[in-house]
Order: C-alpha cells, then sequence, then structure tokens
C-alpha cells in the first residue's frame, strides 16, 4: 500500500480519536465543510462506540498515553491505513511501518515542554533543588556551595526539534554548548558532531543532555563504556526514551556516587516499586512528564484539526514517518 494510495479521499471514509472529549474539541474547531468527506468516530481500547465497526476504521488516533491496549486492536482493523500518534516518538509503532501502514507523528506538539523540563532538570540537580526539598522534610538548613549551570560544559545528544529548542534555551545561561546527531554536519548554530566523535567529547562533558529517538542505533547507546568516560560527578538527563541508557550500567555508576542522574524516562518505565534506581544516590527521577503540560492540550487539538483537515481533502498527513 502506498501513502498516495492511502491518502486518497475515496479510501479514507473514517477517523477514530481515542476518545468522545478529543474528538468533540476538534469538531468544534473545524468547519463542517471541511470534515465532510470523513465521520469522526471513536474507537479505543478505553471507549469503543457502538456505532463504529473495526472494519470501518481507516485512520486511527492512538490514545496519548496507556496506548499499548489500542495498539493490539489494530491486527483487527482490516482496513486501516493510517495511524497518528499524540506522541514525538513512534517506537512503539515502528513495527507498523514494515506492515506497510502509515503512521504520523505529533512532532511539534511537546517541544516547548520537554526542552523546558530538561533545562529544569539540569538546574535542579546542579543547584542542589531535589536535595533542599528532602532537607525541608526534616527542617534541616544545609547551606552548600553548589555548581551553576553558567560555565558548564553541556553536551546534547539530539539534534532535532526538540534538541535544538533545548539548545536555544541554554544559550541565556553561558554554557560551553557541544551538539552530537547520528551524522556530522553545520547548522544555523555551528557545528553537529556525528557519533563517531562521542570518545572525544564525552571525557568534557560537565552536563549530558539525551533527547535522541529510540532506534536500533540509539538502544544502549549510553552504555558501560560510554559512562566510563565521563569525568567524575558528571551529569546524566534523560529526557528521551529510557532504553537508550543502559539502566543496570547507569544505576552501578549512581551507586558508587561517581555520575549524578536526572531521569524524565526509564527502563522498565513506569519504574517497578523495588527497581534499584529508586535508592541510588545523585538521582532525580520525574515520571516521564516532559510533554505532558497545559501548552500540550491546545497544540495537540490544533495538529489533530489539521490533520483531519489534510485528510478530509485527500492530502497526506503532517509527519509522516518514512
Amino acid at each position: 500500500m502506498s501513502t498516495q494510495d492511502a491518502m486518497s479521499a475515496q479510501s479514507i471514509r473514517t477517523i477514530a480519536f481515542p476518545d468522545s472529549e478529543l474528538r468533540d474539541r476538534v469538531i468544534a474547531r473545524i468547519p463542517a465543510h471541511q470534515r465532510a468527506n470523513v465521520d469522526l468516530v471513536v474507537y479505543s481500547a478505553e471507549e469503543k462506540s457502538d456505532k463504529t465497526s473495526p472494519d470501518d476504521v481507516d485512520v486511527l488516533i492512538l490514545p496519548y498515553t496507556d496506548f499499548g491496549p489500542t495498539i493490539e486492536l489494530i491486527p483487527q482493523l482490516e482496513n486501516l491505513k493510517t495511524v497518528l500518534l499524540q506522541t514525538t516518538g513512534y517506537d512503539p509503532v515502528a513495527h507498523l511501518l514494515d506492515e506497510g501502514y502509515t503512521v504520523a507523528t505529533a512532532s511539534g506538539v511537546h517541544t516547548g515542554g520537554t526542552a523546558e523540563l530538561a533545562v529544569a532538570l539540569v538546574l535542579a540537580k546542579l543547584r542542589g533543588i531535589d536535595a533542599a526539598a528532602r532537607d525541608m522534610v526534616s527542617r534541616n538548613w544545609n547551606h552548600r556551595r553548589r555548581r551553576s549551570l553558567q560555565d558548564r560544559r553541556v553536551l546534547v545528544v539530539g539534534v532535532g526539534e526538540i534538541g535544538d529548542a533545548i539548545a536555544a534555551r541554554l544559550e541565556p545561561f553561558d554554557v560551553e554548548l557541544t551538539r552530537v546527531a547520528s551524522r556530522a554536519r553545520e547548522d544555523d548554530r555551528g557545528t553537529v558532531h556525528g557519533p563517531e566523535d562521542l570518545p572525544k567529547l564525552l571525557p568534557h562533558a560537565e552536563v549530558v543532555i539525551l533527547i535522541t529517538p529510540l532506534t536500533d542505533a540509539t538502544h544502549h547507546l549510553v552504555d558501560k563504556e560510554f559512562l566510563a568516560q565521563l569525568p567524575d560527578n558528571a551529569l546524566v538527563v534523560n529526557v528521551a526514551r529510557g532504553p537508550v541508557v543502559d539502566t543496570d550500567a547507569l544505576v552501578e555508576e549512581l551507586r558508587s556516587g561517581r555520575l549524578q542522574a536526572a531521569l524524565d524516562v526509564v527502563d522498565p518505565e513506569p519504574l517497578p516499586e523495588n527497581h534499584p534506581l529508586w535508592g541510588t544516590p545523585n538521582t532525580l527521577l520525574t515520571p516521564h512528564i516532559g510533554g505532558d503540560t497545559t501548552a500540550f492540550e491546545p497544540r495537540i487539538v490544533q495538529m489533530l484539526t489539521e490533520q483531519v483537515r489534510r485528510i478530509n481533502d485527500g492530502q497526506k498527513p503532517l509527519n509522516i514517518v518514512s
């Protein structure tokens, strides 16, 4: 099935939303004539409409969270052609590409929220805000000189839309910024290093921010060897995907007290109650909240509204994964 065939006006009849609230918010934003050629229905593992048959679903919008059960329904949707995500990453449905489906992400929707959390995690860990929050419980006034973000050597691994937004937010902090992507190149911000340069860059990195997609090439990119090359007291910040980091290798470094970490994503996720990461020193954990902010809702509604318009007109959706 080609993308062009999948997007023909004749083949797309029904777009299924994961819940009625999201569907109704999109309907409220789009004139009737811009959705006249498609039916906007509700179909997901959590909320199925009695009026919607699995055979009627041509385009499926996955839930933002807890999308696993809905992904499991996909083999039952015999006429499904396109899957629209509410996330930037597409790794949970990467297998669909090999099966001939069109997959489109919500790239751009989570950019600001994830970038600001990356900077917040760096600041919180360097300035000891997490330690101060714990000291409040015991009413312990523990004044210490902490490291500033100013003057730090920061290595950002990932130069996509979110990586670029992180770089922009770091500019006012007077950091020494180095960037690494899947290939070396020059862009408006200067030099982008390829992964082959990591061995010479890591020994100088005081802060490493991970925002690379999860692919075969980046799975456990941050392994025992990667971590061993970092200087003592370096801070590892992960706002990408949990499996980009070898969790066991990171736990070993954190337990020794040699490195620090601020993690919004982990592997496994959610983190089991008895997992050693909960008790490692020098560690700050947030429960995968990077893009889940008040800024998400209006932006995802705006994006899905545009996707409906495009599909209604027989055009390709935005952000198709190639």
